[in-house]
Formats: C-alpha cells, sequence, structure tokens
C-alpha cells in the first residue's frame, strides 16, 4: 500500500523488452534506502516489486496485464518517473490509501495556471469517472490529488508549486497519457451492493428503493 506522497523522480535506466513482458532498471537513491528485494515501489503508480537492487538503481518485472492497463509501454530509457516505497506503520498518512493497481488510463487535455497553482484536465473512460467525486481523492501517475471538478467527459485537479517540483506532473504535455487509481472505497461499495459496473455506467441502481429491500434502512 502507498499513500500517494511521492519520494522522488528517477529516470529509467534500460528496459528488457520480451513479447508480453518487459524488465525495467529505474536509478533512484532515497527509494532504495531500507529496500529489500521482493519490497514494493511504487512506478508512476503502477506497484512493482523489486527483484534486484544495486547502489543507483532497481530492477522490476513488469507484466503483460500492466502493460495492457497503463502507460508503462510508453516509457523509453531516460524517463521520468514518480518512485514511492510502500508505506509502513510508523508512515504519516500525507494522502491516501493507494494500492498501486492502476484501474485505467486518461489523457491530459488542458494546462492552466491559476496564480500559484496548475490546473490540469484529465479525460477519462465513463468507467472510471463514476468512481471519480468532487473533493474525493485520485491518484494521477502515483500522486494523491483532490478532484476539483468532474463531468461527463473529463475531471480536473489542481497542483501546488510543491507537487509541481517534487513530481514528473508538470513534465507531460497536452495529450500524454496517464494512469489512473480511482479510490478504492468506490469500488467496495459497488461491489458490496451487488451492482453490475458495466450496466450502471450510465445510471445508477443506488436508489431509496434498493437500499430497503436490501436492508440498509
Amino acid at each position: 500500500m502507498f499513500t500517494g506522497i511521492i519520494e522522488e523522480m528517477g529516470t529509467i535506466k534500460s528496459i528488457k523488452q520480451a513479447e508480453k513482458s518487459s524488465v525495467l532498471r529505474i536509478k533512484g537513491q532515497k527509494v532504495l534506502q531500507g529496500t529489500l528485494i521482493g519490497d514494493s515501489i511504487s512506478t508512476n503508480g503502477i506497484c512493482l516489486t523489486v527483484t534486484k537492487i544495486e547502489k543507483d538503481f532497481f530492477e522490476a518485472d513488469v507484466m503483460s496485464e500492466s502493460l495492457k492497463r497503463t502507460n508503462i509501454g510508453e516509457l523509453a530509457p531516460g524517463s521520468h518517473v514518480n518512485l514511492e516505497r510502500a508505506l509502513s506503520l510508523a508512515t504519516r498518512l500525507g494522502g491516501h490509501i493507494v494500492s498501486g493497481h492502476i484501474d485505467g488510463t486518461g489523457q491530459i487535455k488542458e494546462f492552466r495556471r491559476d496564480d500559484n497553482a496548475v490546473w490540469i484536465t484529465v479525460e477519462t473512460s465513463p468507467e472510471l469517472l463514476r468512481y471519480i467525486i468532487e473533493k474525493g481523492s485520485i491518484a494521477i501517475d502515483g500522486v494523491s490529488l483532490t478532484v476539483v471538478t468532474v463531468d461527463e467527459q473529463s475531471f480536473q485537479v489542481s497542483i501546488i508549486p510543491h507537487t509541481g517540483e517534487e513530481t514528473g506532473l508538470l513534465q507531460k504535455q497536452t495529450g500524454d497519457t496517464v494512469n489512473l487509481e480511482c479510490d478504492m472505497i468506490g469500488k467496495y461499495v459497488e461491489k458490496l451492493l451487488g451492482i453490475n459496473s458495466k450496466n450502471a455506467v450510465q445510471e445508477s441502481q443506488v436508489t431509496e428503493g434498493f437500499l430497503k429491500e436490501n436492508g440498509f434502512f
């Protein structure tokens, strides 16, 4: 588990590409401190297991599922990535609970400066937008952010200078793809209520009658 508070930006040193998988070698410093083989490091929001550690880099395997669901296939040697070690019981939970399991991707549609902040508009699918709520939490490339607005096609977040400096979000360009992980609470509630997410994209099935029938009041 992670908090979405990025510890440092790393750099992709090399990628060994197989038919349906790959091995990443990632340069870092802070995230290597105290890290052991088998530990997890969030890389652009993707939970990766450390398989090798050297003085200034670690390696991790990437399976086909991750390549399908994320933008990790777009990375190249020299690409910057957001890095965070898994949280410990002594960690301050400054962001929100992030699993490192990406739900899907979005596309950056606009950057807009507003005094010391930068607003970012991200377009994504209805299947993901249904879990994104105003003032809720979203992880974008592993960065914990608060949703400011949301509509039928996109949502907006606003980042402060510190976040811009400590992460790679402002290095992105309009049209770039980002990894998205929605707050897991909504997905658990949906599962417990027995709602089919594919059928509920257009219209929620949670009505007063539904809640009464299922003993909620």
